[in-house]
Parts: C-alpha cells; sequence; structure tokens
C-alpha cells in the first residue's frame, strides 16, 4: 500500500472552500486589470498625467509584490484563514475609497492600501489549498481551478469593467469589490479550516524592510526612465535597489528561519518554473495592460465592446482547467511549459500583424492562441513550483511562486508599459506651430491627447489620426518584443524543469 492511498480525499466542503479561495483570487486579479477600461474616463475626470496613470496601475502590484513575502510568513505565525479574513475585510473597505477617490493623490493612496491587503489575501489561498487537498491529483485539478482564477480574472477584469463603465461612472469598477469579499468573509468564516505552521516563527522586520526596498526602487527606475531619460534619481534607485537585493539574499542565507528560503532556487527545476511563471505573467499582462486602450483610442471601441473582443483570451485561459492533465501527461512537465509558451509566442507575433489589420477576427483568433498558451504555462508552472519541493517547504515555495506572479504583473505594466510609451513618442510625428498645451497632451500619451482632442471638437482629427498611427505601430513592436521574451522562458523551461516524473502520481493513483 502506498502513501498515496492512506491520504484523505476532499469531500464536498473542501470543494467548497475552493470555490471560497478562488474568488478571493479572481478578485485580486481583476482588480489589477479592471482599471484598464477605466482609465481613458479616469484620466478625463480626474486629469491624471501618464505618470500618474502609470502609477494607479502599478502601485496596487508593486505593494502586493513587495510585501507577499513578508505577508506569506505572516500567515504562516498568525494563522492563514484569520489573515485572509482580514485582508478580505480591508479589501472591501478600501475599495470604496477608491471608488470615491476626489483627486490622482487620493486614488493612488486607495490603490496602493488595496495593494497592501491583497498581499494578506494572495498567499493564504495557495497554502491553505494546500493544506486541504492532499491527494496529488485532486491538488493539481484544484490549482489548476485556482491558476484559472488568476488568469481568467486578470482577462476578465476589462470585461466587467466595461460592463460597469458602459452603465456607470468609473469609481464602479472599485464598488463591485465589496458584495464579493462579503461573500468572501462569509464563506471564509463557515468553510475554511485554520491552519499555521508547525514552527512559525517570528518575522524578521530587517528582511521585510529589504524585500520591499529591494523590489520597488528597481521598478520605479525602469518606468522613470522610459517616461524621463535616464536621470540623478534612477541611478540612485538602481543602487538602491540591487543593494538591497544583495543584501537581502545575504541575510536570508544566514537567519535559521528565513523569509525566503534561498536554497530552494538549488533545485534547478524550481529555478526553472519560477522564471518560467514571472516571464509569462510579464508578457500577457503587461500587453493586455495597454491592448484595452488601443482597442478604445485607436479602434474607437466603447468599454464594454473593447471588453468583448478580449473575451477569447479569458475563454482560452479557462479552457486550460479541460486538457491541463492531459497535456502533462503525454508531455511532461518542462516540455509541457515549453510548449505552451511557444504556443502564446506565435499568438503574440500575430498579434502584431493583427493590430494594423482591418476587421477583429484576426485580434480574436490572435487573443485565443495567447491565452490558451498563457493560461497553460502560469497553471503548469506553478503546479511545477509547488511540486519541486517536499511537502513541508509547500509554504515557502508558494509564496515564492506567488511574489513570482505578481512581479510579473508589476514589471510587466511598468517595463511592457513604459516601453510602449516610449516607443510612442518616437513614433509620434507632430506638425509645428501646435500649441504648448495639446503637444504637450500628445506626448504624454494618447489617452491625455485624446481628451483634449475631444474637447477640441473636430480641430485636432489629423493630429489625433496620426497620434493612434503611432500608437498602433508602438504596440506592434511591444507585442513583438514579449514574443521573443516567451521564446527566452521556453527555452528556460525545457532545459530547467524535468520531464519524466509525471505518471508518478497516476500511478501511484492505481494501488
Amino acid at each position: 500500500m502506498t502513501t498515496i492511498t492512506t491520504r484523505t480525499r476532499a469531500g464536498r466542503r473542501e470543494w467548497l472552500s475552493l470555490v471560497a479561495l478562488t474568488l478571493a483570487v479572481v478578485l485580486l486579479a481583476v482588480d489589477g486589470t479592471v482599471l484598464v477600461l477605466a482609465i481613458p474616463a479616469m484620466t478625463a475626470d480626474l486629469m491624471l498625467t501618464s505618470t500618474e496613470v502609470l502609477w494607479t496601475g502599478d502601485i496596487y502590484s508593486f505593494m502586493i509584490a513587495g510585501l507577499l513575502v513578508t505577508m506569506g510568513n505572516l500567515a504562516d505565525r498568525i494563522g492563514r484563514k484569520k489573515l485572509l479574513l482580514i485582508g478580505s475585510a480591508g479589501f472591501g473597505l478600501t475599495s470604496v475609497v477608491a471608488a470615491f477617490a476626489p483627486n490622482a493623490e487620493m486614488l493612488i493612496l486607495a490603490r496602493a492600501l488595496l495593494g497592501l491587503f491583497g498581499a494578506t489575501i494572495m498567499p493564504s489561498t495557495l497554502s491553505i489549498l494546500r493544506n486541504i487537498f492532499e491527494d496529488p491529483k485532486q491538488r493539481a485539478s484544484a490549482i489548476a481551478v485556482w491558476a484559472a482564477g488568476a488568469t481568467g480574472g486578470a482577462a476578465v477584469g476589462p470585461l466587467v469593467g466595461g460592463a460597469l463603465l458602459a452603465n456607470f461612472w468609473w469609481g464602479s469598477v472599485f464598488l463591485i469589490n465589496v458584495p464579493v469579499m462579503l461573500l468572501v468573509v462569509v464563506c471564509g468564516i463557515t468553510l475554511l479550516p485554520e491552519s499555521k505552521h508547525p514552527a512559525g516563527k517570528r518575522i524578521d522586520v530587517a528582511s521585510a524592510v529589504l524585500s520591499v526596498l529591494a523590489i520597488v526602487p528597481i521598478v520605479y527606475a525602469i518606468k522613470h526612465i522610459a517616461g524621463h531619460g535616464f536621470d540623478v534619481s534612477v541611478a540612485v534607485s538602481t543602487v538602491l535597489g540591487l543593494g538591497a537585493g544583495a543584501l537581502f539574499v545575504r541575510r536570508q542565507r544566514r537567519l535559521e528561519h528565513p523569509l525566503v528560503d534561498i536554497s530552494l532556487f538549488r533545485v534547478p527545476a524550481f529555478a526553472g518554473a519560477v522564471a518560467a511563471e514571472t516571464i509569462a505573467v510579464f508578457a500577457f499582462i503587461g500587453l493586455l495592460f495597454f491592448f484595452s486602450q488601443y482597442l478604445q483610442l485607436v479602434r474607437g471601441l466603447g468599454p464594454l465592446q473593447a471588453g468583448l473582443v478580449e473575451l477569447p483570451a479569458t475563454i482560452a485561459s479557462m479552457l486550460v482547467i479541460a486538457i491541463a492533465g492531459t497535456v502533462l501527461t503525454y508531455l511532461g512537465r518542462g516540455r509541457a511549459i515549453a510548449i505552451s509558451m511557444i504556443v502564446s509566442a506565435s499568438g503574440l507575433a500575430l498579434l502584431a500583424v493583427a493590430e494594423a489589420a482591418p476587421g477583429y477576427w484576426l485580434l480574436c483568433l490572435a487573443l485565443s492562441i495567447c491565452g490558451l498558451g498563457a493560461g497553460l504555462s502560469m497553471t503548469l508552472s506553478t503546479d511545477a513550483v509547488v511540486g519541486a519541493v517536499p511537502k513541508e517547504r509547500a509554504g515557502a515555495a508558494s509564496s515564492v511562486s506567488e511574489t513570482a506572479y505578481e512581479l510579473g504583473v508589476a514589471l510587466g505594466i511598468a517595463v511592457l508599459g513604459s516601453l510602449q510609451n516610449a516607443l510612442y513618442r518616437a513614433h509620434l510625428d507632430l506638425p509645428g506651430g501646435l500649441p504648448e498645451d495639446v503637444r504637450g497632451a500628445f506626448n504624454d500619451s494618447l489617452a491625455t491627447g485624446a481628451a483634449i482632442a475631444e474637447q477640441a471638437g473636430g480641430k485636432l482629427a489629423a493630429i489625433m489620426e496620426s497620434a493612434r498611427h503611432a500608437f498602433t505601430g508602438s504596440m506592434q513592436v511591444t507585442s513583438l518584443i514579449a514574443a521573443a521574451l516567451l521564446l527566452v522562458a521556453s527555452g528556460v523551461a525545457w532545459r530547467l524543469i524535468p520531464s519524466t516524473r509525471e505518471k508518478e502520481p497516476q500511478h501511484d493513483g492505481h494501488h
């Protein structure tokens, strides 16, 4: 008799718990991308600059990425269920503040707090899931559902936002969080078991501070370079980030109970899976962020129509639940992740062509291919990260996995977004003799240019056309860069993640 048959199989209560956990993750992912469609309306209403727009989108992911490791450790110490409930309640309340923000500063502050509470929810969900599902096959299915919640939520965000913005003001994209978070809290109290790390130790505050100091300045430097070029602040923040990162790694090696178990990275399968996951998320979410603006500002679609055009990516990323197990059995983990990334890259390359083509069918086809590849690679690499280490180190592994995911989101929006903005400016050909405020608005971003063009009636139509052309050109180049990154990641996955061990759990299950 093998150990696997003695493990308890999950029943109805466990699967209902999974619904609550997945709902929480869906909401966090929706919140990462729901803003995408609201940006033109928010920009017009609060008169946001392009830097403020990027910060509004990014501060949320920075906070989550910077605090995830700390919160994952805190959950192990005080109880995962308790932290999940605190985070959910805080998230709901802060959403109300964001919805009624009177200015850019208040909106950015509210988004930062949403990130803080999001960081308490995210790691708790995966560690609770690991705890509830002991049977490896059931756990793989549960992780596929959880990952579909994360990728599907990110892709559904624009659709939800579109439906709300078609009927209400931009603040409604935040208010939608309140009923969902209430549901998560109620389900959490009634269904979820409390679990802690048996040896939950005191959190090392210095490590927590260093982890934030390593991530946020680097992302700031990247954004600043693309937005304003190189200056002293870029040099200072880069040095600060790299220095803090080096100190963080050194400190983790010396601590008896580190925040991040650096030794996990000595397992090639683990390191490869984390790298693959980060790059897949980076390319997919980073592009989605700007694609919605393209649909509205270049193609002239309303928010709801834009969300519908993005729907094929959502559906495709959810279909993954049905095929993940089969793909894994036939190809093995490493090859499956590598091939799914090649699929995603080909979708992005096709997207570059489709962006300049008339009609929508080619766009929808390209997005479906992207969604399928990205959904599959994210599901399989999350599973690979958790599967590459022994069970007692699962908490540490899942916090690294989620940090990689959120860092991928933050860097995707920051790096690809800033790159796309820089390329837009390079492509932009404005005539001489324009008023300074008009020139400044179009140089700032297509969204602010569009807001000014609308106020001017039809007078700026020719300039608007030229700006749309520049935006499309910059989107095409960004799509191809993202595709190239995915090909690099697929090589990493193929080389480092083993493809042979997949039949073991099934084989054991037959005993």
